[in-house]
């Protein structure tokens, strides 16, 4: 389904407009996070990702680093059991290569303020589904998987405010959320998500 031209500039310049004022906002306290994730363990800063972004392009997702140098190496870092787990939700409810501040950025979605930069550069969207992984797709049909990135992935969208790690892959309702998002984005749905988000992000609502 195609989002129509009016919607997507008006939110474009939304998307740009907002994100930077937050990073003017933000940056003391981003600061403070990458004082803090230097100070307890050794790595960069920022953790880059490959996701997948609208129309199938392939971008590269910031974070702030919540796990410990290394953690990419799966097969290394995780017993089977885990290994078995992460392959269902593609994360852990208690991931042992999560950093101590790792975790307390991960439970109220701080690690995820670099993204803004994404947002600026056009990669995402304030609202949108989740950015996710090639593998991921797996989950949806090819129908699905068209509807899915026929818009930009967001910081913040339906599945985050209902529900989260408690809306799963397994269950089919993540992909449900997901895609009711991409069939019905409007100006309304984003101001409603974005109007829940602030409570779902600091009671940590399906957060693990």
């Amino acid at each position: 389904m195609s989002v129509r031209l009016p919607y997507r500039v008006v939110k474009r310049v939304f998307d740009v407009s907002a994100s930077t004022v937050l990073l003017g906002i933000a940056a003391p306290l981003m600061a403070g996070i990458s004082i803090c994730i230097r100070n307890e363990s050794p790595g960069p800063v920022f953790f880059s990702h490959d996701r997948v972004g609208e129309s199938g392009r392939h971008f590269r997702m910031h974070k702030f680093r919540s796990m410990k140098t290394g953690s990419e190496d799966l097969e290394a870092t995780l017993n089977d059991d885990d290994l078995e787990a992460y392959y269902q939700e593609y994360k852990l409810t208690d991931d042992p290569r999560v950093t101590s501040i790792g975790r307390k950025l991960r439970r109220n979605s701080l690690d995820e303020l670099p993204q803004l930069f994404n947002v600026i550069k056009g990669d995402m969207s304030l609202v949108g589904p989740r950015p996710i992984m090639e593998s991921e797709l797996g989950f949806y049909t090819e129908d699905e998987q068209h509807r899915l990135l026929s818009v930009r992935p967001g910081i913040t969208g339906y599945w985050q405010v209902n529900g989260r790690n408690e809306a799963t892959y397994q269950t089919g309702r993540r992909q449900e959320l997901e895609l009711y998002y991409a069939d019905n984005a409007s100006l309304l749905l984003d101001t409603l998500i974005l109007v829940k988000t602030p409570a779902a992000v600091f009671l940590g609502k399906g957060a693990k």
